[in-house]
């Protein structure tokens, strides 16, 4: 049998998953079976987010973006991912790891090509109040509007009838 764990520590397992993401439609299918578990969220952590990210085969991490006032940061776990950036593609595994410096317009995302699960840590900063994400391959960004975070057009007109938020619980980094 198993020792307890008890706080500061945790069993990730016991961290429900968020499944998908809260991107306006069309663009959610290609993240529609990603799963994260928010671990910063289930430490208390404040300052930054961490989350345990599986990507399924043929999954995507997000759609490919840039964070104005947030960094973001990568660890492979399990598995193999394809990062993909303005540079290139390359992929990575076990062990490797991946940052991306806030206010550096490389839009990048991971891209699950193989036959098996990928797991990951996903590390970032947590700056909602100021944020504001670009995604260079379709037509959607992330504004503040009204002290918000919210899904725009590149022209900026909101997504839907009332403006849809950019995360559902600002717990957790990456898009």
């Amino acid at each position: 049998m198993a020792p307890k764990v008890r706080p500061p520590a945790l069993d990730p397992q016991t961290v429900p998953a968020r499944r998908g993401s809260s991107y306006p439609a069309p663009y959610q299918a290609e993240v529609a079976d990603r799963a994260k578990r928010p671990l910063g969220d289930a430490t208390g952590l404040t300052q930054f987010g961490v989350n345990l990210v599986e990507l399924p085969p043929g999954c995507w991490s997000s759609q490919r973006h840039w964070h104005s006032h947030e960094d973001e940061f990568v660890y492979v776990l399990d598995g193999e991912l394809t990062l993909v950036t303005d540079g290139g593609e390359q992929v990575l595994g076990p062990g490797m790891a991946a940052g991306f410096p806030a206010g550096r317009p490389d839009g990048h995302h991971l891209i699950n090509r193989t036959d098996r699960p990928a797991t990951y840590l996903e590390v970032g900063t947590r700056r909602d109040e100021v944020d504001e994400v670009d995604y260079p391959d379709i037509d959607m960004a992330v504004r503040v509007l009204g002290g918000e975070q919210t899904y725009v057009r590149k022209n900026g007109e909101p997504y839907g009838p009332a403006p849809l938020p950019h995360r559902a619980s600002r717990k957790e980094p990456g898009a």
